[in-house]
């Protein structure tokens, strides 16, 4: 992977998919969940509340990437081969889930996609595992020939002709390949395993099992088996009035299948074996940082829950997300992390304001680049920061429609502010202003494997960014 030698790329703006105006309009009300085919390959449209992304993925190659949203549908891209550097086209649509209603609990189940994860591939197949709120499905993606009948004894296929009077006249319908279009299948259904919303899926690395958490409960599946599912983990007391935290997030480690890790929302990690029971409610690690009791607030639990957490490739590390601060944690030592990145320490003061219109409880992503020398994530107004995990360098971008102007948009920083000190009306300075839009989030990203190429999900827009 080519690195810049500052430690931050010079990050520019690569392409947009989706409506390229003004987004303010777009609410969380009601919506129609119709089928909508693209207007074209390069300005993939996308309107009203169905159509806000709720989850981005690359695969494992990097040339396809897939995004939910929710509207239930499941949107591919694939590289263009033909164009140099970083461009994507659309690839293919299906809608993966539809609205239901539990009519035992009287709950209506969105269609929301709360999770994409690539599984891998088989022969020219693409396979990959969707879930909402209590349905995963894995869908089978693949290219599918047309055929139809070319010749026969008919004028046009209805009327007949003539009766042939010599064996050469006669015409036996032949099947002819007409075109050729991109199917998708649902493999599996696993269904009926979860009371609560589930909120991560995680394949393993034998690429035979999966994990599926919810607030309460983590299962394991194996992705041959739709109707059988192992509890592993369930932290639920007898007396629901006891309970006093929840499952946040869920993930496998990248090398070894027998361990994964899941967060909490009392700020700690655990690290879990399999080797060492069915039940996995006996962690093998625990991460967690000691508070410091001068500064617990009325909102202290909220803002220390931890709303993601990521693996590194190489397994080494752990990077974790709560509402104000990244984290990155050595997975060789559980009192604290390594290095702690302030995301929000510019928020503090407004925590009152946040809690009363609920973004206090926005659950942002974050991702790891493909060499591990780099971690992302979100901000509001549409703001995101890439950071090096080596150095205090770090860029901070915004996507929006000014991308769409703006060629370079990202420089490095130092520790102070931006290279060669701040500059009056810069992103960093914006960042930090009263003039926030708190409607306009960055919850959910996705980093190339392989090269620095990030795709970044802003309301209904899909924004892709690249570095030299």
């Amino acid at each position: 992977m080519d690195i810049d030698p500052s430690g931050s790329g010079s990050w520019r703006f690569a392409q947009c998919f989706g409506d390229k105006g003004e987004v303010d309009d777009i609410t969380e009300g009601p919506f129609t969940n119709s089928y909508r085919p693209p207007a074209s390959t390069d300005s993939h449209r996308w309107d009203t509340a169905a159509d806000i992304i709720s989850t981005v993925e690359f695969d494992a190659t990097g040339n396809y990437l897939a995004t939910g949203d929710k509207g239930g549908r499941v949107v591919l891209f694939e590289r263009n081969e033909s164009k140099r550097g970083c461009e994507y086209k659309f690839y293919t649509e299906f809608q993966s889930h539809e609205p239901e209603f539990d009519y035992l609990k009287s709950l209506e189940i969105e269609e929301k996609i709360n999770k994409i994860k690539w599984c891998r591939r088989q022969n020219t197949a693409h396979f990959l595992l969707s879930t909402n709120d209590k349905t995963i499905k894995l869908w089978k993606i693949f290219e599918k020939s047309i055929r139809v009948v070319s010749e026969s004894n008919h004028l046009d296929g209805q009327r007949a002709l003539p009766p042939p009077s010599l064996a050469s006249h006669l015409k036996l319908p032949r099947m002819l390949p007409q075109d050729n279009i991109i199917a998708a299948v649902p493999r599996k259904v696993y269904a009926n395993a979860h009371a609560y919303h589930i909120h991560s899926i995680s394949v393993n690395s034998d690429q035979e099992t999966y994990i599926s958490a919810d607030d309460l409960r983590i299962n394991l599946w194996n992705l041959g088996i739709s109707d059988q599912s192992f509890n592993i983990v369930d932290i639920k007391p007898v007396n629901m009035e006891e309970l006093t935290e929840v499952i946040t997030a869920a993930e496998f480690h990248p090398q070894h299948c027998n361990l994964f890790m899941y967060s909490s929302s009392k700020s700690n990690i655990k690290l879990a074996d399999m080797r060492d029971s069915a039940l996995c409610d006996r962690h093998a690690k625990c991460f967690e940082e000691e508070e410091d009791p001068t500064s617990r607030s009325f909102f202290s639990e909220i803002i220390s829950s931890i709303s993601d957490v990521k693996f590194s490739h190489d397994g080494r590390y752990i990077l974790s997300r709560d509402y104000l601060s990244l984290k990155i944690w050595d997975i060789n030592m559980e009192s604290r992390p390594v290095k702690t990145i302030p995301i929000h320490d510019h928020l503090r003061g407004k925590l009152c304001d946040l809690y009363e219109n609920d973004c206090i409880f926005d659950k942002f992503e974050c991702v790891w680049s493909g060499d591990d020398q780099h971690v992302l994530t979100g901000s509001y107004h549409n703001f995101f920061r890439i950071f090096d995990t080596d150095s205090q360098n770090d860029v901070v971008l915004q996507a929006d429609k000014s991308a769409f102007k703006a060629k370079k948009i990202g420089v490095p920083a130092g520790k102070n502010g931006l290279k060669n000190g701040p500059r009056p009306g810069g992103l960093r300075d914006a960042m930090q202003t009263d003039t926030l839009d708190f409607n306009k989030k960055i919850l959910h990203a996705s980093w190339h494997p392989r090269e620095n190429t990030i795709a970044i999900a802003a309301t209904n827009n899909l924004f892709l960014y690249s570095a030299a």
